[in-house]
C-alpha cells in the first residue's frame, strides 16, 4: 500500500468534519439558542437566516461518515460499534430536527411543540457529537483489530465534558451568525449572548485543553516533550489572539469579525485535537495506515472525489453568496 493514500484520505475526512462542525454548527446553535427568543417573530427571523442552508450544510457528515466507511473500514468497523448509542441518538436527533424545520411553519396551532422539538433535536445532536468526539479522543478497547469494550464505554466524565462543550460552542457560533445575519433586537441580543458565551466557550477549551495530557499520557508526550513544545507552542497562541479579537469585535460594533473568528477558533482547536491523535484513527490501537482499506479502493474513490469536492464546495459558495446580506423582520423563503 502506498503510504500516502491513508494521509491523503485523513486529510479529506478531516476537511469534511471541520466544513460539517463549521456549517452545520452555526446552523444547531439556532436551535439551541431557540429558547431564549421573546417572541415568535424572532424565532422566525432566527430560522429564515439558515433556511437556505441548512439541509445543504449536512452534506460533510455524509462525506465524513461515507469516507471512513470506504477509505478506512477496519477503523469503521471499530467506531462504530463502540459509540453506536451516541451516534443513532445524533442521527435520530438531526432527522427529528428536519421534520420540525419543515412543520414548524404549517403548523400554526401546534407551533410551539415543533419549536420544542427543534430545539431539543438541536442541543441533543450538538451533545452526541461531543461524546462521540470525547470517546474517541479518550480511546477505544480493541483486541485483535477487533472492538472489545461495552456498549457504555464512551459514557464518561470526559466525554461528557466534551458534549456540553460542543453545545456551548455551537450556541457561540449560532450567536455571531445571528449577529452578522439579522439585524434589531435579534441581533443585539446575538451580541449580548455572544458575550455571555465567549468566556464559557474558552473556560470549556481550556479544561479540555489541561485534561487531556493529564489523563492521557500518549497526548502529554505529544505536546510537552522537546522540541514538539516549541513548534507546537503557537497553536494556544494563535487561539489565544483569536479570542482576544472575538472579545474586541464583541465589545465593539463589529458584525462579520467575530463570526469568522469564532470559525477560527473551531478550527484551531481542531487542529490541536489532530496533533494530539494523528496518526492514530482509532487512538491508542490502530493507526491511518493499519485501518486503510486496498489501495486500488482508494485511488478509485479519490477520483469520485477529486470531481464531486469541487461541485459541493461550488454550489457551497453560489448558495451563500445568492443568499448574502441580512434577514430582517418578516422576510423570509417559505
Amino acid at each position: 500500500m502506498e503510504w500516502y493514500l491513508p494521509v491523503i484520505w485523513s486529510l479529506i475526512i478531516a476537511v469534511a468534519v471541520v466544513m460539517y462542525v463549521v456549517l452545520d454548527g452555526f446552523d444547531l446553535g439556532i436551535g439551541i439558542l431557540f429558547p431564549f427568543a421573546k417572541e415568535e417573530r424572532e424565532r422566525d427571523q432566527m430560522m429564515n437566516t439558515v433556511a437556505p442552508f441548512w439541509d445543504g450544510n449536512e452534506t460533510w457528515l455524509v462525506l465524513g461518515g461515507g469516507g471512513l466507511w470506504v477509505a478506512f473500514p477496519k477503523a469503521y468497523a471499530v467506531v462504530m460499534p463502540a459509540l453506536y448509542l451516541p451516534i443513532i441518538i445524533m442521527l435520530l436527533a438531526l432527522v427529528f430536527r428536519g421534520v420540525a424545520f419543515e412543520f414548524r411553519w404549517v403548523a400554526l396551532t401546534s407551533r410551539r411543540w415543533w419549536n420544542l422539538s427543534f430545539s431539543a433535536g438541536s442541543t441533543l445532536a450538538a451533545f452526541c457529537q461531543g461524546v462521540v468526539l470525547g470517546g474517541l479522543v479518550q480511546g477505544i478497547n480493541v483486541q485483535n483489530g477487533q472492538f472489545a469494550g461495552g456498549s457504555f464505554d464512551w459514557a464518561t466524565p470526559f466525554a461528557l465534558l466534551c458534549g456540553v462543550s460542543v453545545v456551548g460552542g455551537y450556541a457561540l457560533l449560532g450567536s455571531t451568525w445571528l449577529l452578522m445575519k439579522t439585524d434589531g433586537p435579534v441581533a443585539a441580543q446575538a451580541r449580548k449572548t455572544a458575550l455571555t458565551l465567549l468566556p464559557v466557550v474558552l473556560g470549556f477549551m481550556a479544561i479540555v485543553s489541561l485534561w487531556t495530557p493529564l489523563a492521557f499520557d500518549r497526548i502529554a508526550q505529544r505536546w510537552f516533550v522537546t522540541p514538539n513544545i516549541f513548534y507546537l507552542a503557537p497553536v494556544p497562541l494563535v487561539t489565544a489572539a483569536v479570542a482576544y479579537l472575538v472579545w474586541r469585535g464583541l465589545k465593539g460594533t463589529a458584525e462579520y469579525a467575530p463570526f469568522f473568528g469564532c470559525i477560527a477558533l473551531f478550527v484551531l482547536g481542531f487542529l490541536g485535537l489532530g496533533i494530539s491523535t494523528f496518526p492514530y484513527l482509532v487512538p491508542r490501537s490502530l493507526t491511518v495506515w493499519q485501518t486503510a482499506a486496498a489501495a486500488p479502493s482508494q485511488i478509485l474513490m479519490l477520483f469520485g472525489v477529486i470531481f464531486l469536492l469541487p461541485v459541493i464546495l461550488g454550489y457551497i459558495v453560489f448558495v451563500y453568496w445568492l443568499f448574502r446580506g441580512k434577514v430582517r423582520e418578516g422576510e423570509g423563503y417559505h
